[in-house]
């Protein structure tokens, strides 16, 4: 889960991406994946509240859609937890 540069963590994010749209894993296995990659990669991830340029680069506006509606559900059940 560890990436060790933001090429590698773009590269898994493609995999698990495509995994889910060629049907190898389901929804839910997907946004587990995302969100693990998230949470040990967040400095890799976004600087100052957006997607390093590498990321952008090399995942794409489709696949960083998924990830930020992952990401965004993610926030709103951590945030209701919270309450």
């Amino acid at each position: 889960m560890y990436q060790r540069t933001q090429r590698d963590l773009a590269s898994t994010i493609n995999q698990i991406i495509d995994n889910y749209w060629e049907d190898k894993i389901n929804e839910n296995q997907m946004t587990e994946l995302i969100h693990q990659l998230h949470k040990t990669n967040s400095d890799k991830f976004m600087k100052n509240g957006k997607y390093t340029t590498i990321i952008l680069q090399q995942c794409g506006k489709r696949r960083l859609n998924i990830v930020t509606n992952i990401l965004s559900e993610i926030d709103s059940i951590e945030d209701k937890n919270i309450l």
